[in-house]
C-alpha cells in the first residue's frame, strides 16, 4: 500500500514539485518516447495526489474540479513508476484520487482521457468508455466517464 499525500499546487514543496515533474518526464516523455509539453500551465489549478513507497515518489495523478479541464471533474497524468507496476499501485493512486474528488470537490462524476491500452484497468475502477479512440500526442486514447 502506498503512502498518499494530497496537496494543492501552492502547498507543494520545491522538492515535491521537482520529484513530480521528474517522474512525469521519466514516464511520459522518456519511457513512452513521446515529445509533448508536459508543463502545460494547468498544474497551478490542480490537486496533486502523490504516492510514496519508502519515502520515494512512485505514483502520481493530478485532479481538476468541474470546468477546470472538462465538463466534469477529472483525473489526469496518471502514472506509476515502471519498476513499481507489478505491485498494482495504479489502483491505490486511482482510488485515492477518486476519493479526493469526492472529499475536496464534493463531486462523483469523473471524466478521463485514458490511453486505449489501459481501458480494462479503468473499467475495473468503474469508468465506462464514452468516445471512439482518438490520438492525443500520437498515442491512442479514449474518453471515459465514472458517474
Amino acid at each position: 500500500m502506498l503512502d498518499i499525500t494530497i496537496k494543492f499546487f501552492n502547498e507543494l514543496s520545491l522538492t515535491e514539485l521537482y520529484n513530480v515533474l521528474q517522474l512525469r518526464s521519466e514516464v511520459f516523455v522518456v519511457e513512452q518516447d513521446c515529445v509533448y509539453q508536459d508543463i502545460d500551465g494547468k498544474d497551478q489549478n490542480a490537486l496533486h495526489v502523490l504516492g510514496y513507497k519508502n519515502n520515494t515518489l512512485v505514483a502520481y495523478t493530478r485532479l481538476f474540479k468541474t470546468g477546470d479541464y472538462f465538463d466534469y471533474a477529472s483525473i489526469g497524468r496518471v502514472l506509476v513508476k515502471q519498476t513499481e507496476r507489478a505491485h498494482k499501485y495504479g489502483y491505490d493512486i486511482m482510488n485515492a484520487s477518486i476519493q479526493a474528488i469526492s472529499d475536496q470537490f464534493n463531486e462523483s462524476a469523473i471524466k478521463i482521457s485514458a490511453q486505449k491500452h489501459l481501458e480494462s484497468f479503468y473499467s475495473n475502477l468503474g469508468f465506462k468508455t464514452i468516445t471512439e479512440p482518438y490520438l492525443e500526442d500520437g498515442i491512442p486514447h479514449i474518453g471515459m466517464l465514472k458517474s
